[in-house]
């Protein structure tokens, strides 16, 4: 069986909700920047936003204005 395609936001919070479970991320951990993860994924700073609202709304991560995002849970 096939694997329907992804959008690559979706894709993108996938590796990172990976990251949390495995602990790479552990809560308390700062997210990267807006410019420092387009290059770690490679990405676009429209899809990089994306992907923060998609952890936020799986209840992953919340943003602090002019702070930045933290993990607040692993997922679950």
């Amino acid at each position: 069986m096939t694997e329907l395609p992804r959008y690559e936001y979706v894709r993108i919070a996938d590796a990172v909700a990976a990251d949390i479970a495995s602990g790479t991320l552990p809560v308390g951990a700062r997210l990267p920047g807006e410019r420092e993860a387009l290059t770690i994924y490679s990405t676009s700073i429209g899809t990089w936003r994306r992907t923060v609202r998609e952890l936020r709304e799986r209840g992953l991560v919340a943003t602090l204005p002019a702070k930045g995002t933290y993990v607040i849970a692993q997922p679950g």
